[in-house]
């Protein structure tokens, strides 16, 4: 059975979500087959759970708390802010061989990786695939620090990204275009909307 995403945890309140454009209930955000828990203890991604670990209990991947948790069957979720989908969660490694090889232990593969320059500096990004959603996974490479790897930001695909755009106003960046072939992007300036989480909008692919 394949390792799917089925949830995260994050420290926000149910109430900032939902100045932001999330359709929230009893604080939760359904978003596409992933369920957003609002109120975590801590600050930005506290932990997420996944479907298809061979134990069905808490345990850590390279220093994320992970809990299993089977998908939810649910119709689509309406956000006022356009949100349809989650296209991908960035996980900032100190070490990516020991974050490759956590992540094998419970079944989940690289597909590809990608060198880059972030703020002047060589990163690499290797991409796995947990379900519906994209895990990056960023860290310096030759890097063997000794700390954990961190849940960092969420990247959603959006209906209309000029809509989306629209609906935050000042509190977005320009739509330009992506790294992905054909698509657009924008990035929230989350602080100012009072959430933890960097946070980016993607049209979807065509």
């Amino acid at each position: 059975m394949a390792v799917t995403l089925t949830g995260l945890a994050i420290a926000d309140s149910e109430d900032v979500w939902t100045r932001a454009g999330f359709t929230v209930d009893a604080g939760v955000c359904r978003v596409g087959s992933v369920g957003i828990r609002l109120g975590a203890e801590g600050r930005g991604i506290a932990g997420w759970a996944v479907d298809g670990l061979e134990r069905e209990a808490f345990c850590d991947v390279d220093g994320v708390p992970t809990t299993s948790a089977a998908t939810i069957a649910t119709g689509p979720v309406a956000h006022p802010n356009g949100v349809i989908a989650i296209d991908h969660v960035v996980l900032l490694s100190p070490n990516l061989g020991r974050t490759v090889e956590a992540l094998a232990a419970i079944g989940v593969a690289p597909r590809r990786e990608r060198d880059a320059e972030l703020g002047g500096r060589a990163v690499r990004q290797i991409f796995f695939r947990l379900g519906e959603v994209i895990l990056e996974v960023v860290g310096s490479p030759g890097d063997a620090g000794a700390g954990p790897s961190t849940l960092w930001g969420v990247t959603f695909t959006v209906a209309d990204i000029d809509a989306t755009a629209a609906f935050f106003g000042a509190h977005v960046t320009p739509v330009k275009d992506a790294v992905q072939p054909g698509r657009r992007i924008t990035t929230l300036r989350h602080r100012e909307v009072g959430m933890s989480v960097p946070t980016a909008f993607i049209s979807a692919s065509r």
